[in-house]
């Protein structure tokens, strides 16, 4: 069985990329809930590049990392990773002025469908991340990310 998650981003598909594969934004998003963050995220994009998150309790009673490797990536479109056995493929689907971004994944054995649920958060709060930045910045956003990817 797969869970398939998903969420409408009123953003251009660079911009949910890029929030989806920086680690600074990484951090900002990647927790499920309030008393959750990350503090620390790697994103190696290549086929076989590594990727982590520190994910730890605001009070700091409990923490721990998820960690991966890609498998595959088209940028704006996929990404492929393999995490704990399990694998997901991320999906960036165009949608009239934004885009859609898709994740079906095979749940994990050790907690229930209902515990799993953090999942749709972190993407409800990346669409919320990805939503702020591009209303605050808007198309300069764009324009910064092409002049530092030369």
């Amino acid at each position: 069985m797969k869970i398939s998650i998903e969420v409408t981003v009123t953003a251009p598909s660079e911009e949910g990329w890029r929030t989806c594969t920086a680690p600074d934004d990484i951090n900002q998003w990647t927790a499920a809930s309030d008393d959750w963050h990350a503090t620390a995220a790697t994103a190696d994009l290549r086929a076989g590049g590594a990727f982590s998150s520190r994910i730890k309790a605001t009070d700091v009673s409990f923490g721990f990392d998820f960690l991966g490797t890609y498998k595959r990536g088209i940028p704006r479109q996929l990404i492929e990773m393999e995490f704990g056995g399990r694998g997901a493929v991320g999906e960036f689907i165009p949608r009239g002025q934004g885009v859609v971004p898709r994740e079906p994944f095979a749940p994990g054995q050790t907690r229930s469908i209902e515990l799993q649920q953090g999942w749709q958060a972190s993407l409800d709060r990346f669409a919320r991340r990805v939503g702020a930045r591009w209303r605050t910045f808007g198309p300069r956003l764009l324009l910064e990310n092409t002049r530092s990817a030369h």
